[in-house]
Formats: C-alpha cells, structure tokens, sequence
C-alpha cells in the first residue's frame, strides 16, 4: 500500500479521512494507560471522560510528564474544582459589603468611592435587603463631565477660556444618586448556584456583579466577576492595592496583630522560632499558608485557634477566599473545669465519719465503756 494513501497505518481504517486522536489519547501518558483502565474499571467511568482523564493525570504525574508548566497545573486544577464550586464558597459575606442608598448627595458618593477603592458600588431603599442595583463610578464621572461642559456660546463670551472647557462648580453635589438616573441593573442569585454558571451569565449579560439572596429574599452576600476568576489564576492585585509589606506589630500585652501575607521567616524573627513547627510550615511561605495547612481548612472570621504550640490565634479579618489578619498571643492556662474542680475537693475531703482537718476528736469515758 503506497505511503500516500491516507488509509495507511490507520487503526480506525477511515479512508480518505486521517487518524482521528481524542483528547483522551493525547492527555494520556503511555506508562500510565493501565492505571487509568483500571480506575475507569474500578468507578465504573466512561471511555473517554476527559474530565476524569485530566484529574488522574494531574494526580499521577508530575510537571515534565505532561508537559505542564507549574501555573498551568495549578489554573487547570482549579478549573475542574470551580465545576462543583458554590456562590456561597466565593461570595463576599454580607457584613463586608460596602452598599449606598439611592438618595446619597453626588459628593458623599464619591468620597464613599474614594474610600472603599471599588469601581462598583450597591444600592439600596432603606436596607441591603431592598436593593435597588449598582453605582458605576465611571458612569458618575461621565454624568459629571456632562453638567461640567459649557456650551460653545457661553465659550465664546468668556475672556478666559476654562480647562477642557469644564466648569466644575457647575455640578450640584448635593443631588440625590436617584436623580442622576445612573444607578445600573444588578444580578440576584441563589448561594447554590455554581459559580462556573455565573461566570457563563455574566458573561452574557455584561453585568459583573451579583447579589447573593437567600430563601427569604435577604442580601446573604455578594460577588463579582473578578471573585470568580481568581479561583482559577490566584489572587489578582490591581494599581490600587496596597504594595506596602506585610507588618507584623507587637501590642503593649506581648500579643502581635499580624499581616496573613507576612513571610514565614519574619514571622520567626519577630514571633519566635516555636512558632513555626512540624510539616505544615514546610511547603508554604506566608502565615496565612501556614495557618490554612495547620488547620486543614480556611478558617474563617472571628475564629479562635489553638495552637500551634502554646500560641492562640484569633481570625480579625478574613474572606472566602483567604485570611487577611491575624491576632496572635500566648494561650493562657485556663481554670479546670467545674466538675474537675469538685473531683479534686471530693478528693481532699475525708470520707463521712472521720474527724475533719482541725477539728479536736471526742475522749472516751473514764471507764473505758462507750455511749450507750
């Protein structure tokens, strides 16, 4: 059979058509085709399913076997968990929302844009359980420009012309937000929802933010589209995150409030070298890797760990995606429960029918005789 034949050497046998390779073939390390057999043998999965082949080799191989950069790893790792990841597991909580209300004046919106350092705002009636969308800050700065321009005719009577041909004093900052008529549409979902499902209708919709709304109609939470693509490639820091270095302070009763992104060598230097112990310190390089590896798990806001050694840990700030401050103090020896308490007094008091400690024991009678 002549080598051009495109029949040659083709296992399927399609003539005129070439080998056709699935992406399970192409994924799938030779030396490690009888494992994944016997895997799909033993689960009872489908010839095929990339998504189990991809998850397999990912676990069974190492970066020079597929050919797989670190990153790339880590990012097609995270893909495949963001299939079963909820809204609730990437939402902001409720109590760190930073919302409006509709009848904010223009200048406290800004100062309010200012300081929370977000291009997005919420906005509410009277509570965040009555929300009525979102605030743009691009699209206050357009309405702004626009009350700001003057008009070539009155340009042309002025003897100095203005900057961009922006007069500033022009804007009432005292107008309520609702009468801009600025305030865009906002996304309302269930805690349920799987965030790759939200990522898909964000998309769609081209609106980037959504409410997290329980079975009640109450605001739970919120989350953004940069929420849900950081699942997938880490933290992203933009110009207007703090670039200063993690601090680790210590307060005046020997305690430290400490930043979770500080390195684990300053936090030896500072802390103490007991501080950092066994295998959990050994593949991370901040506190917050060091804190999640001991735990086993994210801790959350408010939390009170125990240890490592005799050390306390209290969670000042956190999100779900990360912890951010930290308090840390030596753990105080706690009084021994009440019960232990009573064991220990049962036990230095003498049984029924002995003298008490300090009391001065009756004499027999004279005779010899006892009481009758």
């Amino acid at each position: 059979m002549p080598d051009s034949d495109p029949t040659h050497d083709n296992p399927r046998n399609t003539p005129n058509l070439p080998a056709v390779v699935t992406p399970g073939e192409v994924l799938r390390p030779t030396a490690d085709g009888w494992l994944l057999r016997a895997i799909r043998t033993l689960f009872g999965w489908k010839a095929g399913s990339v998504r189990d082949d991809l998850q397999v080799v990912l676990d069974a191989t190492t970066p020079d076997d597929t050919g797989f950069s670190t990153v790339e790893r880590t990012m097609l790792r995270n893909i495949l968990a963001l299939h079963e990841r909820r809204i609730a597991d990437v939402m902001v909580h409720r109590a760190d929302i930073i919302a409006v209300k509709r009848d904010i004046p223009l200048g406290e919106l800004m100062d309010r844009f200012e300081s929370a350092g977000h291009s997005r705002l919420v906005v509410y009636d009277e509570t965040l359980d009555d929300p009525v969308g979102i605030v743009h800050i691009r699209d206050l700065l357009a309405f702004m420009t626009a009350r700001a321009r003057v008009p070539d005719a009155t340009k042309a009577k002025r003897k100095k012309p203005l900057p961009a041909g922006l007069d500033l004093r022009t804007v009432d900052l005292a107008l309520p937000l609702q009468e801009a008529r600025i305030i865009r549409k906002l996304l309302y979902v269930p805690p349920s929802m799987r965030a790759i499902d939200l990522l898909a209708q964000m998309q769609a919709t081209r609106i980037h933010l959504a409410l997290v709304v329980d079975e009640y109609g109450g605001s739970d939470g919120l989350v953004s589209l940069e929420d849900i693509v950081e699942q997938i490639v880490g933290e992203i820091d933009d110009e207007h995150d703090s670039d200063e270095p993690p601090s680790i302070v210590r307060l005046p009763d020997n305690a430290f409030i400490a930043d979770a992104r500080a390195s684990l060598d300053d936090v030896r230097t500072v802390i103490g070298e007991d501080f950092v112990t066994g295998e959990a310190g050994e593949e991370v390089e901040t506190l917050g890797g060091y804190l999640v590896s001991f735990v086993g798990r994210l801790p959350v806001r408010g939390e009170v760990i125990s240890g490592p050694g005799h050390y306390e840990v209290e969670v000042l700030d956190a999100d779900p995606r990360r912890v951010k401050r930290l308090r840390i103090s030596t753990r105080k020896e706690r009084p021994a429960p009440r019960t232990q308490r009573e064991s220990r007094r049962r036990e230095a008091t003498p049984e029924s029918g002995q003298p008490q400690s300090g009391d001065t024991p009756t004499p027999p009678p004279a005779d010899g005789t006892g009481s009758q």
